[in-house]
């Protein structure tokens, strides 16, 4: 992509963003982002079809901006990763924003974006070291639980009011990524029979 491109894509992201911190994503209209972003109508059908594609990749560029991202599972863990802790800290900072995404009214684009990214992270995980607490289940469809969960658990977050700080959202987020599913994450210390009778 030529510089040009990419400074266009960015005016019309962070214009929407902008729109967006002030009031619900259905009463921003495309003639609103092209105003405030100070391209024509055309430039923003050569780019996007749709408002809610754009406020995607927005969130996504903002949130590679901040250098928060969520982590990939890579690994057995017995604590959260500082990497899901850092992306819960982007998602406080801006969570007026994100209430008005991800909430009722909010976009559709975003959250099967998030909770796509959620669903790969998973996935990988439990193919790398299995799921015996869900045998006979597709691994798709035990990615897909989990995380249609870990989503819930954020959006519920989200909602209260006070909000809780990001620390106990991690610890919220991370307990549902493995705790329906911890037997696939055993210590390395860990004898798998032993652990399975337990789990009986």
């Amino acid at each position: 992509m030529d510089v040009r491109s990419e400074r266009t894509l960015r005016s019309l992201q962070a214009a929407l963003l902008a729109l967006a911190k002030e009031r619900p994503l259905e009463a921003i209209t495309v003639s609103d982002i092209v105003a405030q972003a100070d391209v024509n109508r055309s430039t923003f059908y050569q780019h996007y079809s749709d408002k809610e594609t754009l406020l995607a990749d927005a969130l996504d560029a903002a949130t590679e901006d901040a250098g928060a991202r969520l982590p990939d599972i890579d690994a057995p863990l017995e604590e959260p990763p500082a990497a899901l802790r850092h992306y819960l800290e982007h998602l406080e900072e801006n969570a007026e924003l994100y209430r008005r995404v991800l909430g009722p009214g909010g976009s559709a684009a975003v959250a099967a974006r998030l909770r796509g990214r959620i669903h790969s992270i998973v996935l990988e995980a439990v193919a790398r070291v299995g799921a015996p607490g869900f045998e006979g289940l597709p691994l798709d469809v035990v990615a897909a639980g989990i995380a249609g969960s870990a989503l819930s658990v954020i959006e519920a977050w989200l909602a209260r009011d006070p909000l809780p700080s990001a620390d106990t959202a991690t610890e919220w987020v991370w307990r549902v990524l493995i705790g329906p599913v911890g037997v696939w994450m055993p210590r390395a210390d860990d004898d798998p029979k032993e652990r399975a009778c337990q789990n009986r």
